[in-house]
């Protein structure tokens, strides 16, 4: 479990600190966009009160300790799962969903809403989405433990 909890630790700290550089040095919430690479790399500031794509971001005051609750069941859940998992992959693939999950707990309780920042574009394709590093995590995480989890495939006997 020792790389479950360092991947956990490392996402955590990587998205919260990136999120007071981009709230409190950048001032992207003022300033609200900032090109660093156009269009590949870009900074554009969103409030994230629903899920992924604002997906029931409808909501109001309760909603925002709905979703707290069901991060943290999660990520309790795969807490739980990874002491059972024997795969090094899966337990870092844990780590990153997990400590993606808690580095948007957090913005939830501090700001009310998740701090997305992160915009890229490519090829003539406009992304209008914001994301954050945590959400990068999460995604990574879970097809980690997609494809790391489980039992591993048994090699078939060449009978000839």
């Amino acid at each position: 479990m020792r790389r479950f909890w360092i991947a956990a630790a490392v996402v955590f700290v990587l998205d919260q600190l990136s999120k007071l550089a981009i709230l409190h040095v950048v001032n992207l919430d003022q300033k609200i966009a900032y090109d660093i690479w156009p269009p590949f790399l870009n900074l554009r500031m969103a409030w994230n009160y629903g899920v992924n794509f604002g997906l029931f971001s409808n909501g109001d005051g309760p909603q925002r300790w709905v979703l707290i609750a069901v991060a943290l069941v999660i990520s309790g859940w795969v807490v739980w799962w990874m002491r059972r998992e024997k795969r090094p992959m899966a337990h870092v693939s844990g780590g990153l969903l997990v400590g993606g999950a808690l580095g948007n707990v957090i913005d939830r309780f501090a700001y009310g809403a998740v701090a997305d920042f992160l915009n890229m574009s490519c090829c003539g394709f406009s992304n209008p989405y914001s994301f954050n590093v945590a959400d990068i995590a999460i995604f990574a995480g879970a097809v980690g433990l997609i494809l790391f989890t489980g039992e591993p495939r048994k090699k078939r006997k060449n009978t000839s």
